[in-house]
C-alpha cells in the first residue's frame, strides 16, 4: 500500500521480529467503525487501511478467502487483529470487550487481516467481490 508504514513495522509474530507477510492490511468493517467513533475522523483512528461495507465474519470470510478490490487481490489471513490498549483508548473499553468477546471474535467486529496477492490500485467507492473457490486455496495449496 502507497505510503503505509508496513514494512518498517515490525511485529512479535515473526522470529525475526520483521514485519508480517499476513498482515500486510488491516479490514475493518465500515459499519462497525462508524459505531464505535464519533465522526469520520475519528473513525481514521482505527489505523485500518480499509473500511468495507461487508460481512467480515469467519463464516462469511474464512482464512484463505480472496477478494478483488479495483484492480487488486488480497486475501484474508488467519492472524487475529484484536482490539488493544490504542483501541481502548481511542474508543473506549466497552468496545474493546466487544471486539474481544467470543461473539465479537466470530463477527471479527476489530476486522482481519489480510496480504496482497496482486497489486493494483483501490479507490474509494470501488466494488469488492469474493475472487469464486478462493478460500479452497489455503495455507500449503502451492500458490502463495
Amino acid at each position: 500500500l502507497v505510503g503505509d508504514t508496513w514494512p518498517e513495522r515490525g511485529s512479535k509474530r515473526t522470529a525475526d521480529g520483521g514485519p508480517h507477510p499476513d498482515m500486510q492490511l488491516n479490514l475493518i468493517g465500515a459499519r462497525f467503525s462508524r459505531l464505535v467513533a464519533d465522526d469520520d475522523a475519528h473513525r481514521a483512528l482505527a489505523g485500518d487501511q480499509l473500511h468495507l461495507d461487508l460481512d467480515l465474519s469467519e463464516a462469511n470470510l474464512p482464512p484463505g478467502t480472496r477478494l478483488a478490490l479495483g484492480t487488486a487481490v488480497i486475501e484474508i489471513t488467519d492472524q487475529p487483529h484484536r482490539g488493544c490498549a490504542k483501541f481502548v483508548d481511542r474508543f473506549g473499553a466497552a468496545a474493546a470487550r466487544l471486539v474481544n468477546s467470543p461473539e465479537g471474535r466470530a463477527l471479527h467486529l476489530r476486522g482481519v487481516n489480510a496480504r496482497v496477492v496482486v497489486g493494483g490500485r483501490v479507490r474509494p467507492g470501488d466494488r469488492v467481490a469474493k475472487v469464486a473457490g478462493s478460500a479452497d486455496r489455503a495455507e500449503g495449496a502451492g500458490d502463495r
